[in-house]
Order: C-alpha cells, then sequence, then structure tokens
C-alpha cells in the first residue's frame, strides 16, 4: 500500500515510543488515512490498539474529528484511557461507572471537538440517545474492537455486536474491526454484520517463537491432585514460588469453584496467589487485579472474566488448569504470556471432563452459542489429542494455512517420538542419551544432591531448592523439560539400581556417583566436557533468571518504574517497558538529547520521567 504520509510514524514515536510499525500495523493505518475500511487479525500482544489509536491521533490534528472505540469490557477501556491520557492524548470514556458529572463533562467534550477518542461499550453504541449524540458530533473513525463478538461462531458471542452496523448510517467516516482470534469463518461474518465497505485485510504472523506450548493429559482418579502437581511444577520452572523478582503467572479455571479452590492450594504451597472472576464484588476484582499488576501477587488465578486487554508483558507462564471451550478461547488467553519477547510457556492441563464441564457452561449460556458447541469441542479435542506441532496447529486454524514450518519449542517439537505426555500414568525409565544426561549433570555438579530437586533442574525449575543448590547453572538444566518429573526419578531410580548412582543417607537420601574420590578427580573434566558453568563473579545488582547478574542501572530503573507507576495508578509499563530499560543500559544516555534516541521513549516521557532517568543513569554508571 502507498504510504500516505510520514505524520504516522511520527506519532507512533513521538506518543507511544516505538522506532516503527509492525507487520500488518502499518497497512491497517494507511486504510483508515485514505478513508478505507479495514479488517485486521492480529495475534494477542502483536500491537492491535496502535491499528486505531494512531490514525486517530492524526485525524485528530488534522481537525477531522473524534474515533469512536467499541470496546467490550470496562477494565480494558480504563486501562486504555489511563494509558493514552498519561501520553498526553485527549481520550474518555463513557460506560456504567461514570457518574453524571463525568458524563456530561465527556459529551461536552465530544461535542465541541476536543477528543481525539472516546470509548464505549457495545450496549452503550446502540442506544438510540447515543446515536442521536453521535449525529450532533463529529466523527473521524469508527473502531471495534474484539470484533469476534460479532460471530456466533465465535467463542465470545455477543448480541449487542451485530448491531453495530447501524453504526454506518450515521457517519461516512472509516470503520476498523479487529481482532485476534477468528478464523476465516468468522472473519467473513465480522465483515457482512458489520457491514464493511471491500475492507483491506490485515492477516498478521500467528507464530510466536518465544512460546513453548504443551498439552499434559490427566488420566485415572484424583485428577485434581496431580493437575496441581503440574501446575505447581510449571510455576515452579518459572520461578514464581518466590515472593519477589520478576516475571508472572496465570492459571486459567473453568468455574468460579475451580477457581478459588485452586487459588487456595497455591496459597497453602507458599505461592503469592490471588483469584479473579465475576461472582466478586467489584473492589475484589479491583484489588485482585491491582495485586497481581503491582507484583504483590505473582500468581492469578482466574477465569475466563480475566480476559481482553490484559497487557503485562512479563508473564512467564499461563497454565489452563481444565481445557477451555475452543481453540479460539485458549489461543487469546495462552498468547498473554511474552508479551516482552522473552520465553513463555503454555500448558494446557487435558482431560475427558474438561469437555463435559465446557458443555455444561455452553448449555446454560445463549442458544447460538450451544449451536457450534459440538464443533468447538470437537477442535479443542483435537488440539489437545493430536501428536504435531502445537503452533503450527493453531496458525492454521487461524489462518487457514498448512504450510508452516514446525516451531521447533512446543512439547511436540522437542520430543517428536514419544507419546503425548500424561500424568496419572505409569512412570517410564528414559533412554540411553536421557541417563546420560543425567549422569554428566551429577558429575558436573560435584556433590550428592536429592532425586527430587536434580529432577526439577533437568526439567528446567527455578524452585528454590534449585537455586540454592546452584543448580540451575549447570549446562544441563532444562535439558529435560520435555519429560515428565516421574519419569525423571523412576530414570534416576533405574540408574541406582544398575550401581551407575548410589543412595547415601536414611533420613534425606541422595544420590552420588559411586566413588567420590571419582567424582572429585573428574568433577572438572566433565564440567568442561558439558559445559557447565561457575557463578558469575560480579557485583553488580541481583540474580536474574537465567543466573546470570543483573546491573545495577537496570535493577533501579526498573524500581524506579514501578515506583512511578504506583503514585500514578498505572501499570508498570505505561512508565516505559522492559525493552527500554535494556537499552538504557546499554547505551548509558547521559542527557535528555541522548535519551531521545532511546526506543520507547517520546517526548511525553521524556518530559516527565527524563530528568529522573538521567540520574538513575549517571549515579549507576559509575
Amino acid at each position: 500500500m502507498i504510504r500516505v504520509s510520514d505524520m504516522p510514524l511520527e506519532v507512533l514515536r513521538d506518543v507511544f515510543g516505538y522506532a516503527d510499525f509492525r507487520a500488518g500495523q502499518r497497512d491497517a493505518v494507511d486504510a483508515m488515512l485514505v478513508g478505507r475500511d479495514a479488517l485486521v487479525l492480529l495475534p494477542t500482544g502483536a500491537g492491535k490498539s496502535l491499528c486505531y489509536q494512531v490514525p486517530a491521533i492524526v485525524r485528530a490534528r488534522r481537525g477531522e474529528g473524534a474515533t469512536l472505540v467499541v470496546s467490550p469490557l470496562i477494565a480494558l477501556m480504563n486501562d486504555q484511557v489511563a494509558a493514552l491520557a498519561g501520553k498526553g492524548i485527549a481520550v474518555a470514556a463513557l460506560h456504567s461507572q461514570c457518574d453524571e458529572a463525568q458524563r456530561t463533562e465527556t459529551i461536552g467534550r465530544l461535542l465541541r471537538g476536543e477528543l481525539a477518542l472516546l470509548y464505549v461499550s457495545p450496549e452503550r453504541a446502540v442506544l438510540d440517545g447515543f446515536k442521536r449524540l453521535l449525529g450532533r458530533a463529529r466523527i473521524a473513525m469508527f473502531a471495534i474492537d474484539e470484533a469476534h463478538c460479532v460471530s456466533q461462531w465465535g467463542h465470545d458471542f455477543r448480541p449487542e455486536y451485530m448491531r453495530l452496523g447501524k453504526l454506518r448510517a450515521l457517519s461516512s467516516a472509516p470503520m476498523i474491526a479487529l481482532t485476534a482470534t477468528a478464523t476465516p469463518r468468522v472473519m467473513d461474518e465480522i465483515a457482512s454484520s458489520l457491514e464493511l465497505r471491500m475492507p483491506v485485510t490485515v492477516r498478521g504472523d500467528f507464530r510466536r517463537p518465544n512460546l513453548a506450548f504443551e498439552v499434559v493429559h490427566v488420566a485415572g482418579q484424583g485428577g485434581d491432585e496431580r493437575r496441581l502437581a503440574a501446575t505447581i511444577d510449571a510455576l515452579e520452572r518459572a520461578g514464581l514460588r518466590q515472593r519477589g523478582g520478576s516475571g508472572r503467572g496465570i492459571v486459567y479455571c473453568s468455574t468460579r469453584k475451580k477457581a478459588e479452590d485452586v487459588a487456595a492450594h497455591l496459597k497453602q504451597a507458599g505461592f503469592a496467589a490471588g483469584h479473579y472472576h465475576a461472582g466478586r464484588t467489584a473492589l475484589a476484582r479491583d484489588r485482585a487485579q491491582a495485586g497481581f499488576a503491582l507484583g504483590r501477587q505473582r500468581v492469578l488465578v482466574a477465569t475466563n472474566a480475566f480476559g481482553m486487554g490484559i497487557d503485562h508483558p512479563d508473564v512467564r507462564v499461563i497454565v489452563h488448569f481444565q481445557a477451555p471451550g475452543s481453540v479460539e478461547a485458549y489461543y487469546q488467553e495462552a498468547g498473554r504470556a511474552g508479551r516482552d519477547g522473552e520465553p513463555g510457556h503454555c500448558l494446557l492441563l487435558f482431560g475427558a471432563a474438561d469437555l463435559v464441564t465446557q458443555r455444561r457452561i455452553a448449555e446454560s449460556g445463549a442458544a447460538a452459542r450451544r449451536a457450534h458447541l459440538d464443533e468447538a469441542l470437537a477442535t479443542m479435542a483435537r488440539y489437545a489429542n493430536e501428536w504435531t506441532c502445537r503452533q503450527r496447529m493453531l496458525c492454521e486454524h487461524f489462518t487457514g494455512n498448512g504450510d508452516e514450518t514446525a516451531c521447533g519449542n512446543c512439547d511436540v517439537c522437542r520430543a517428536p517420538n514419544r507419546e503425548p505426555r500424561s500424568v496419572g500414568a505409569a512412570p517410564k525409565i528414559l533412554g540411553a542419551d536421557e541417563q546420560q544426561t543425567i549422569l554428566i549433570a551429577v558429575t558436573a555438579h560435584r556433590r550428592a544432591i536429592g532425586k527430587g530437586t536434580l529432577a526439577k533442574a533437568l526439567r528446567g525449575s527455578q524452585a528454590k531448592p534449585v537455586l540454592v543448590h546452584g543448580l540451575d547453572r549447570l549446562a544441563q538444566h532444562g535439558a529435560l523439560a520435555a519429560f515428565d518429573e516421574e519419569d525423571i526419578v523412576a530414570t534416576i531410580e533405574q540408574l541406582v539400581r544398575d550401581g551407575r548412582l548410589v543412595r547415601r543417607g536414611r533420613k534425606y537420601p541422595t544420590i552420588a556417583l559411586p566413588a567420590a574420590a571419582k567424582v572429585r578427580a573428574s568433577g572438572a573434566s566433565y564440567a568442561r566436557a558439558s559445559g557447565a558453568s561457575q557463578p558469575p563473579r560480579t557485583t553488580y545488582g541481583r540474580r536474574g533468571r537465567d543466573g546470570s547478574r543483573t546491573s545495577s542501572i537496570t535493577v533501579e530503573l526498573d524500581r524506579y518504574r514501578k515506583r512511578m507507576a504506583r503514585q500514578l495508578g498505572w501499570k508498570a509499563y505505561m512508565i516505559f517497558p522492559r525493552s527500554t530499560i535494556t537499552a538504557l543500559d546499554r547505551d548509558r544516555p547521559d542527557s535528555l538529547a541522548a535519551l531521545a534516541r532511546i526506543p520507547g521513549l517520546g517526548p511525553s516521557r521524556i518530559a516527565r520521567f527524563g530528568d529522573d532517568v538521567v540520574a538513575i543513569v549517571r549515579r549507576y554508571a559509575e
């Protein structure tokens, strides 16, 4: 598409702090600026909101009016309004939590042409009184966020969305519809229902190479206990048992009762865990969301009520304690992991009972949802049961393109010749290569160690015992992540029976090589051969997830943005993203002019936080 001007890029850099558009974004932006409709399918975390926010700001600066944004959740509206207002953009929202004074002020700003964007719910957008109000205002664009809610084939159908096409009669302004979860069939229904006129269609790349998708089948009796054990293992591997540190985890449950139960068990297991569902009071939900956002609770157990618009960049693990009712719902929720580009783990715990639960939930809902239930559940079961690249299956589901290459990162790609992982089945003895990995790890560690702790380390856990014993610094840390902990422990026990390892101690048994002298004599050479590393010798900062030290600049900048976020009532990434901290530590700018060259900082952020940032860099660079 021909680029209409340099102004969108200037807005992107100055307001949002990004150096350039991501794939697909610029095509959508330019469509809006030349008056074309657009239909945008971009995966979770790919920056859909910029596709309408950037042209909305450009059009407002040209004096062309306000952009009406239809958004389905009040929490989502409030987050986006706060983020844009913090960047100096004239923005407001109208929803049920606004009092009369707020509504009067917002309507006045709209009619006076003072707003760049106005967020409303679909229920308000279709009211006759609101449509009459729009007839008196100057509208530059319509933006329909989470547009899959239009479709009866979608996983989150909202009847009011089907009436949004009537907005076209109020203005000739272009309309953009955006979603992260729509199959080709749903895309067609969105275009038809919203009466889009020859829309420019943007389909993004649904591959998320930093995400490791995994399915674990829950077999036999005592399923909840095994699900809890698998959940705790995944959270521990992400280092989330500790109270401090970076990273978060979300555990999704199908019912409110299950969310409460799982959160209670995680608390008993030592995790700082909260829970969130629609049955709690508004105050309780706000407190749970704030505790999670501010890092006071590193794990949140939730139903799908904790959903659209959640934008924490450092979610390291998403666990689906039970399978959701559709692949669309699963990918939208799992896609909230790893938005900062760092590794994320997406674990689905799957059992036949999950489909029964989803059927019961759906049968109590809308008839339109029940009509498509069988197909949705069959697709979910096929994703869980087929032993083929998980990410390829997800991409094909949304794009219809079956030519994607294997991701190399999911459970299938990492162990293509094994059966699906199952908890509740009898443990298996691993092969010769995996046994050799265990022996090398024991030799490289050079000290006796508990078999359970060793198994956790080989699976990549960041649990406290693993860190205390320095097992996270072994080259073999995470080398057997594709295997069950029970299978690794069973293999260690087999090595003991074979005499290749020995057991020491009675009350707290550990395992080691048969001869301590041999360990001392050969340990260093084994460590060199296996690539084991020693703790880095540095006085900088705190230890990161990979065992390395984080520089003091990074530590202090992270503390500063969290402190400012608390003062302003923002999320930490709204101050500046973690990638900006990395760039600041690397380039160490010593002036406001130098700050302007750092990605993620624009004039508004520099004006507000620049002096503090430069002072921190100067102080800790010495």
